[in-house]
């Protein structure tokens, strides 16, 4: 990592942070999958062995070159729920390579929570950009270097998504939130099913620098690596969610076992130290006004973004 990016020994505890995960309560009608990708998730886009489960269902690999990518996404649908999977990253010369995690629904109004890693040159930060998705519409990007080599080893990336807000989380490490504001008229992901997607992609022409630095193809294949999948959540299917509105997983979604000065210190110290881009800040994109969701909880006197 580049000598400016600051040290996590020096700065907010971040194993504290870890031993306060965000989890969320036990229910015996809250559906749990762990683990097997074959068994979870269909191949979408590389059949001809760029998207590879290897290790019995535990090990995805999914690879890009200059023919194609590869991507998967799970079998069922989810309306509210933790989603826990391990990457580990494209590593060396990445530039122009997009590796992505996300949760999306179907259609042009569609919803979608993301993680996306944007390749760089060898040696240089990965950055993290995290974007919400409401009726069709994003525009809520925020983001990231990160910590750590996000290559040399698998980490924990999460989505927690409930009736009043959505997570996104590093290792235990709360990054960003994105509340329920319907009440203010921000439009939140409350009512479409999603399902769960990864893949990876080439877009050189905007992923690194803005796309000032194109993919070196003599480098293909590019391969990133996927563990450890854990979904915790509420599937939907024929029209119905496994978790009922009086069923007490559905109660639990609104109840998740997280401290709000925790995750407001943690989101502050890496906005602090780690972001590179907020969209609550940029009046320039937004020359009518920053949305409403920025001006929530202090957001814009502390640099919090969606929160």
């Amino acid at each position: 990592m580049p000598a400016s990016l600051p040290n996590q020994s020096a700065n907010f505890p971040i194993m504290l942070l870890s031993t306060l995960m965000l989890v969320l309560v036990s229910s015996s009608s809250m559906a749990t999958s762990e683990g097997s990708f074959d068994r979870e998730f269909e191949i979408t886009w590389g059949q001809d062995g760029r998207a590879r489960i290897l290790n019995k269902g535990n090990l995805l690999n999914l690879s890009l070159d200059q023919a194609s990518g590869s991507s998967i996404q799970s079998k069922n649908e989810y309306l509210f729920g933790r989603f826990d999977m391990q990457l580990k990253l494209v590593p060396e010369n990445s530039a122009g390579t997009v590796t992505s995690f996300y949760l999306s629904s179907q259609g042009s109004a569609h919803d979608e929570i993301d993680f996306e890693f944007l390749g760089n040159l060898s040696g240089d930060p990965y950055v993290v950009h995290t974007n919400v998705f409401t009726r069709g519409g994003g525009g809520r990007e925020q983001q990231f270097y990160l910590w750590f080599d996000p290559t040399a080893d698998f980490h924990t990336y999460s989505i927690i998504w409930t009736p009043n807000r959505i997570i996104l989380s590093v290792d235990g490490t709360t990054i960003r939130e994105f509340k329920n504001l319907e009440s203010i008229g921000v439009p939140y992901a409350s009512k479409k099913p999603m399902r769960v997607y990864a893949s990876i992609w080439n877009a050189e022409y905007w992923a690194t620098r803005g796309g000032l630095v194109r993919t070196d193809w003599a480098q293909a294949p590019f391969t990133a690596s996927y563990r450890k999948f854990n979904a915790r959540a509420c599937i939907w299917a024929s029209g119905k969610s496994s978790c009922s509105p009086t069923s007490t997983s559905t109660s639990s979604l609104s109840r998740i076992d997280v401290r709000d000065y925790i995750v407001e210190e943690s989101i502050k110290w890496v906005q602090k130290h780690y972001m590179i881009y907020n969209y609550c800040t940029d009046a320039k994109k937004y020359p009518r006004g920053i949305p409403a969701e920025c001006f929530v909880s202090g957001s814009t006197k502390h640099n919090l973004g969606s929160i």
